[in-house]
């Protein structure tokens, strides 16, 4: 009988004073170990907003002192921690779709991932981010419509604030969105409270709306494109392993061509300059010195594996994690100018007293921008990372492979066709892509059904036709969750930033 039980049996004229004073300790050190579990949760839960918290406050810290004694000293630091937190919402946000697939795949840790992702971003940012950017994303509004350089200076911070405001959004919610499309936004709203709609290059404008839809569907498409051929060639064949010491070293390959020609005309774009013949010789280099050097690697990482679908994974994850380097690296490269354009533009007008389309880029400014990636990736990126590479559909290495190749494939096809694409949506349009195909192709394919009935995996428990026609591969509500957030995102940063632009310019300005 326990303590209670006895001290209930004996009565209370036999209660032993030991007994209660146990008990009574006992329910104390219960509630203290409540209260430290409680309070353990509550400092990991600040623990991220809090170093947030403390980046803000360095970075205009710092943008402090480099402004000096300047007479618009304030407005410098202020719009340093603006464009602080929208590095620090891009890092939560859009490397999720760099290293998600890979993560999802097993083929990365998720603390591999984040080193991997923090260091090549950074590189990308630092390396290649160019020494000047551009001060109106994508040529959204004309700035020589606005007259005023304060009132250009309220735009861009209530640009830079609203599209921040709105990536923290989407990633609370878990909607992977492109943070490109945010600063657009962000940029025409405040373009249309500040001057009118007259300033708003609606034919661009056009352009990046038809981006919604063709992104996706591009990545998708040749994501699923690229899955089909190694479902026909690779894994429903009697030798697995002969076919892919065959085709895996072309299939490397052609992700090692692709991505120079990525890198060619993105990664390294506004480090140096090449034509389309220059970048097309050099896939085409990379694509045969790789075949040449991978087909005796392969061949010897696949003698002796066995004739499973778990032994073709583990040829795919080096290349894997090269991917996600590379797209990490071309990202930060390009995507840090949504953070530090909008900031550069508003230093220039404060110390130049002038509007330019295009500035020089400090470098303190630069480090912001890449601090800030790196640091909202360690602190945020776990979440959409695991949403993006686990629970959108199941991820493998082959999968993942269609969806890194697709990423770099569907930007080189779409900048020669001069289409405009957003890497968010590419990627996880890729996701989507491999997903859907996988429910169409178990459903439909007559060569799995004769390679199934040949080869049961579970003789005793076979699968009805039925149960493979109900079963879903991509989880609905994530589907309709992103592709909403994806279509609203233009015009909710635009609303949000000419609402900040009133609240700004008329109450402070």
């Amino acid at each position: 009988m326990s303590d209670s039980e006895n001290i209930a049996a004996n009565g209370q004229d036999n209660l032993n004073p030991r007994d209660l004073k146990k008990e009574s300790l006992d329910k104390d050190l219960n509630k203290i170990v409540q209260v430290q579990a409680v309070a353990s949760s509550l400092q990991r839960r600040l623990l991220a907003p809090g170093l947030g918290l403390m980046f803000l406050t360095l970075a205009g810290a710092f943008a402090s002192l480099q402004a000096g004694a300047q007479p618009n000293a304030v407005f410098i630091m202020v719009a340093a921690i603006l464009g602080g937190y929208m590095a620090l919402n891009i890092g939560a946000n859009d490397v999720a779709n760099n290293v998600g697939p890979a993560v999802g795949s097993k083929a990365l840790t998720m603390t591999g991932a984040l080193i991997i992702a923090a260091i090549f971003e950074s590189a990308g940012a630092l390396l290649a981010g160019g020494d000047v950017v551009s001060t109106i994303s994508k040529g959204i509004i004309d700035p020589s419509l606005v007259q005023d350089d304060m009132v250009f200076v309220w735009a861009m911070m209530a640009a830079l604030l609203s599209s921040a405001l709105w990536v923290n959004l989407a990633t609370f919610i878990g909607a992977p969105v492109s943070t490109t499309h945010s600063v657009v936004g962000g940029v025409m709203g405040a373009g249309i409270a500040a001057v009118g709609f007259q300033t708003v290059n609606w034919e661009t404008m056009s352009k990046i709306a038809a981006s919604w839809v063709i992104s996706p569907l591009l990545g998708g498409i040749i994501a699923a494109l690229f899955l089909a051929f190694i479902k026909t060639y690779i894994i429903y064949r009697d030798d697995k392993i002969a076919a892919a010491k065959r085709w895996v070293p072309i299939l490397i390959a052609v992700m090692a061509g692709a991505f120079s020609c990525y890198l060619a005309m993105k990664g390294l774009k506004k480090i140096i300059h090449v034509d389309s013949l220059t970048i097309i010789s050099i896939g085409a280099t990379v694509f045969v010195v790789s075949w040449l050097v991978l087909h005796p690697v392969i061949a010897r990482q696949a003698h002796g594996l066995e004739n499973r679908n778990q032994s073709l994974r583990q040829l795919f994850h080096i290349p894997l994690i090269c991917s996600a380097a590379l797209l990490s690296f071309a990202h930060g490269a390009n995507d840090v100018a949504n953070a530090i354009g909008p900031l550069a533009a508003i230093l220039h007008a404060l110390q130049s007293g002038e509007i330019a389309a295009k500035v020089a880029i400090p470098s303190w400014v630069m480090l912001i921008g890449a601090l800030g990636i790196s640091l909202g990736l360690f602190l945020y990126g776990p979440r959409l990372i695991r949403m993006v590479g686990e629970q959108i559909t199941k991820m493998n290495p082959m999968r993942a492979y269609c969806v890194a190749l697709s990423a770099a494939i569907t930007v080189i096809v779409a900048s020669a066709l001069g289409l405009p694409v957003s890497s968010t949506h590419i990627a996880v349009g890729g996701v989507f892509g491999v997903g859907f195909f996988r429910e169409y192709y178990t459903r439909n394919s007559k060569r799995r059904q004769r390679y199934v009935r040949k080869y049961p995996s579970q003789p005793d428990k076979p699968a009805s036709e039925n149960d493979i026609r109900r079963r879903k591969l991509v989880r609905r509500a994530h589907f309709t969750t992103i592709v909403a957030a994806w279509v609203i995102t233009v015009p909710a940063a635009a609303l949000l930033s000419a609402v900040l632009y009133y609240a700004m310019a008329y109450s402070l300005g």
